[in-house]
């Protein structure tokens, strides 16, 4: 057979033939293994793509979380804009006035650079990270605080810059902690004028019961710690309430009238009331004061103006203003205690020479820049002269200071008949309306600039107050008063208004940390028109505008700005929250190193 097979030639044919199978079983083997090493390259790079992509993603999550993490130290502590360090990049370039907190406020997100810190996101076991950089030159000013936070991932960086301001009372339009009149101003001994409806106010007591009604028109978001009374009246934004009433059960305000007496047509264009935890009231004014001392460098790099005992301002479409001060003595404190002051030229010259503070004619000067004015009482003289404030009554020297019938600045008119009481509009029984030594501010004119007026008695604007046309996007006025905030409406003995005009307009945020913002006489002088308000109104206890037919009708308009800017060193709430207003992604400012890229 095998003589046979090599005979045929079969033997060689099969050698042939096995070479070649080899040869194709190599070539597929080597085909298999590329396949298999193109899979596994495909397979590694896919798997190297998705955590790159998830690192992104997470570094722009971290990002955020350093936002939100510098917001709830804002919250915690109101002082917390002060810190940062002002070497950071984003910082130095806004020129920014920042401490390093040191000890138990050190934070490693205020690191920067290679060597600099980066604070972990809770959580994260460390893989993702934040730093963040504080701009607050703008804070005085506008009360917006701006950050650039950076995350991290692995070696990816992403950053974004967010604009952030506390939410308060410039938040609303219409803002109130009780919805009755001020017991203080209406003499009512009930201590159940000073709770709110749903802690138990009989809501038909004595208490002054208000109610909206037909005609008024509330175009901004609305708020009351209160039950609000609400009849034929118009609300074109949001209102909230903080009765914590299940609305399911029992409505958030009342369909009743002032009388108590049921009423239809309220008119909610975007939804009816939501309830909206309650925002508390700060106590006081008076630490307005320390922005016009000159000791505080630090803290008060541009100290505003003090002016003492009646004060009237009129403000004049080129800037500047008249200022009628005839008590003040010094315009800026160097101490607490205020045995030491100074008279700079930017506040007006006190004295009665002419273009003096205390002169007929008054002084003119520009509006301060982005400041406080504040208007305080006389001080009550102390009997050791070293410890006297140099704004006492004793440092006025011989000027004559009596109680009500001439406060010196022009208050009353001739011929004014003025109320004591409440019920027609007055400062409440025995009280005062025009009182020589109290800390009252008498404001109106056309306003071009960025400043609030703090009163620690009372504010009255007098005429219309308004912004110049020409810079109406960069105006803002804020109006504080510890006291009553009054529209002046001046009447005669015979119940007559002694203005000459109808309708009342006024422009600014208002508050009245105590009491009311209120129409003064609102139960007399007939119809005055209309009370257009355009910006912010926010009141302890809710104040008169109309009584029947006489004072005005509301329109009342809220300034879009305030939601993202705030009159410089306006009141902040007692328990205060930042939110962000705007935010955005922008370039990373480092890379996973530290370095700045």
């Amino acid at each position: 057979m095998t003589r046979l097979r090599r005979t045929l030639g079969l033997d060689s044919l099969h050698r042939d033939e096995s070479g070649m199978a080899l040869a194709i079983a190599l070539i597929f083997g080597m085909v298999l293994v590329i396949m298999a090493a193109a899979a596994l390259t495909v397979a590694s790079s896919g798997l190297t793509k998705a955590r790159t992509d998830q690192d992104w993603n997470g570094a722009l999550s971290a990002a955020y979380a350093g936002i939100e993490e510098y917001q709830a130290r804002l919250a915690n502590d109101n002082s917390y804009q002060q810190y940062g360090d002002p070497a950071a990049p984003f910082s130095k370039a806004s020129g920014s006035k920042l401490t390093v907190p040191t000890g138990t406020q050190r934070n490693p997100a205020f690191g920067h650079g290679v060597s600099g810190s980066w604070s972990p996101v809770p959580g994260s076991d460390g893989s993702a990270s934040f730093r963040y950089e504080v701009d607050n030159s703008g804070y005085v000013a506008q009360g917006t605080l701006r950050v650039r936070s950076t995350g991290k991932v692995g070696t990816a960086t992403r950053s974004v810059v967010a604009d952030v301001r506390q939410t308060g009372f410039i938040d609303y339009l219409y803002f109130t902690d009780i919805e009755s009149q001020d017991p203080q101003l209406t003499g009512s001994a009930n201590a159940n004028c000073k709770k709110h409806a749903w802690e138990g106010r009989v809501q038909n007591d004595s208490c002054g019961e208000i109610s909206f009604s037909g005609g008024d028109v509330i175009r901004g978001p609305a708020h009351s710690n209160d039950t609000m009374r609400i009849c034929s009246a118009r609300f074109e934004k949001a209102v909230t309430t903080s009765n914590p009433a299940d609305p399911k059960v029992t409505k958030l305000y009342k369909k009743v009238d002032s009388n108590n007496a049921a009423c239809s047509g309220q008119d909610f264009v975007q939804a009816e009331p939501q309830f909206r935890a309650t925002l508390p009231m700060p106590d006081t004014t008076s630490d307005k004061v320390r922005e016009t001392r000159t000791d505080l460098t630090a803290e008060v790099p541009r100290p505003g103006c003090l002016y003492t005992g009646p004060t009237d301002i009129t403000f004049t479409d080129d800037g500047k203003m008249n200022v009628k001060s005839p008590y003040t003595k010094m315009t800026r404190i160097g101490n607490a205690a205020a045995t030491t002051g100074s008279t700079p030229d930017e506040c007006g010259t006190p004295g009665t020479q002419d273009k003096g503070l205390g002169s007929k004619g008054g002084a003119t000067v520009t509006v301060p820049a982005n400041n406080l004015i504040y208007v305080q009482n006389i001080p009550v003289p102390t009997a050791d002269p070293a410890k006297r404030n140099v704004n006492s009554e004793a440092a006025v020297g011989d000027m004559t200071v009596d109680s009500c019938s001439n406060n010196h600045v022009g208050y009353p008119l001739s011929g004014e008949s003025v109320p004591t009481s409440a019920t027609a509009g007055g400062p409440g029984t025995g009280t005062c309306a025009y009182g020589a030594r109290s800390g009252d501010v008498f404001v109106k004119g056309t306003f071009r600039g960025q400043l609030t007026i703090a009163a620690q008695n009372y504010l009255y604007v007098t005429g219309d107050l308004t912004y110049a046309d020409a810079d109406a996007a960069t105006n803002i006025l804020g109006l504080a008063s510890e006291g009553v905030a009054w529209v002046w409406n001046p009447v005669n003995s015979g119940n007559k208004s002694m203005l000459g005009d109808s309708g009342r307009e006024i422009d600014a945020a208002i508050i009245s940390v105590k009491h009311s913002f209120l129409v003064q006489n609102y139960g007399r002088g007939g119809d005055r028109g209309t009370l257009t308000v355009s910006g912010s109104i926010a009141q302890a206890f809710r104040g008169v505008v109309r009584s029947g037919s006489n004072g005005y009708i509301k329109a009342y308009s809220y300034d879009e700005r305030l939601k993202y800017l705030a009159p410089p060193k306006f009141l902040s709430p007692v328990t205060t929250s930042y939110g962000v207003t705007t935010q955005t992604e922008v370039k990373a400012a480092f890379k996973s190193t530290g370095a700045a890229t």
